[in-house]
């Protein structure tokens, strides 16, 4: 009968130990299937203000470049009292704390929808759900080739005029605050709804490359040159949350659009993208990963089966609720700087090791 017992208990004990460490297996898969990036507690960094009537609306939306100095400089769409979104301008010696910030916009589109009557010409976020605005340039995604920046925005005139503009500047006067732009023009067709398309920050086999699409693929058009409307291009992207359909058994299984522009890395193209869960409608928009080829960015090599910012905090649920949008980011000393919107109303910033976040696309993205 002793020996039964013991037999048993040494059974029980093996048992509960196997569970253990099962359980620990478990947990440490979990962990790592996930990867979070962290947000500064400083956030937000931008915060609308009422005595500069052009930001009074809304300060969000930012993209970023960083000069030679290490100093980081921040184009963000600025939505005023009047309903107009423009873009406004701040700086930042470490990537976080703000110490030069603009008192006036330093771009903005002359005549946007000037057949509005004038009493609608207000901020509204029920009339204008884009952000609140009625008119203007929307969500800038800029990058420098050679001693040019180029910007890329939605110029937004009303639902029946969403075209994707683009403006250079020379990368000096940019960073010494001189706004020589140039005229903008359009890169989208007419009459047919574009937004949220970037540049690669090179040159692919000689030519300017335009992500104007990630649903249902990569959608990557080349030019010879961004200095002129000819280059005016058709995406075959569709209208409409639930036309945007993405991986049915993952978390982006509706997809919003390309955030920033390619950030290139010895692994591939990094490219973050915003999603939503249609089991999940609580959580609005989401922010993930892709990897693509570097000579081929039509290729997905890693594609991140979680999310690495969900919208959660007060600031990112302060007017629109459940948005986290980026549109700029920057590599400090290995560190991946993500500039981001949030509720359609303040910036922020969270980082990431670049290294890690990498390493985790490779090893649980694979596609």
């Amino acid at each position: 009968m002793n020996d039964v017992i013991t037999a048993l208990t040494i059974s029980l004990v093996s048992f509960g130990t196997a569970l253990i460490v099962l359980l620990y297996a478990w947990s440490i898969r979990k962990r790592t299937e996930t990867h979070s990036i962290d947000r500064h507690k400083k956030n937000p960094i931008i915060s609308p203000t009422s005595h500069n009537e052009w930001e009074a609306g809304g300060t969000f939306n930012p993209t970023a470049v960083k000069d030679t100095t290490g100093r980081v400089h921040l184009l963000y769409r600025a939505i005023g009292a009047d309903g107009v979104s423009r873009i406004g301008y701040a700086s930042s010696g470490d990537g976080i704390n703000i110490d030069d910030h603009s008192p006036y916009p330093v771009f903005a589109l002359k005549n946007p929808r000037q057949n509005i009557p004038d009493d609608c010409k207000h901020y509204s976020h029920v009339l204008y759900p884009s952000g609140g605005s009625w008119g203007g340039c929307e969500d800038p995604r800029a990058v420098q080739i050679g001693d040019k920046i180029y910007m890329t925005f939605n110029a937004f005139d009303g639902w029946d005029f969403i075209r994707i503009g683009v403006v250079s500047i020379k990368a000096d006067d940019l960073f010494r605050k001189r706004w020589n732009w140039s005229n903008p023009f359009f890169i989208s067709k007419k009459n047919k709804r574009h937004k949220n398309w970037s540049i690669f920050p090179e040159k692919i086999n000689g030519k300017f490359a335009i992500l104007h699409g990630i649903v249902p693929d990569i959608m990557v058009a080349y030019v010879d040159h961004l200095d002129s409307t000819t280059n005016e291009l058709d995406s075959p992207r569709k209208q409409g949350v639930q036309e945007q359909p993405g991986r049915e058994a993952y978390w982006d299984n509706m997809i919003r659009s390309a955030g920033p522009p390619p950030i290139k890395t010895e692994k591939g193209w990094l490219v973050l993208y915003h999603a939503m869960d249609r089991n999940d409608p609580s959580i609005g928009y989401k922010v993930g990963a892709l990897l693509l080829d570097l000579n081929k960015p039509e290729t997905i090599i890693a594609r991140s089966p979680s999310p690495i910012l969900v919208p959660k905090e007060w600031y990112e649920n302060d007017w629109k609720a459940g948005v986290v949008y980026t549109g700029g980011t920057v590599i400090k000393n290995g560190l991946l700087y993500v500039y981001y919107g949030g509720g359609d109303k303040h910036i922020c910033v969270a980082h990431t090791s670049l290294h890690d976040l990498l390493e985790w696309l490779l090893r649980f993205g694979k596609v």
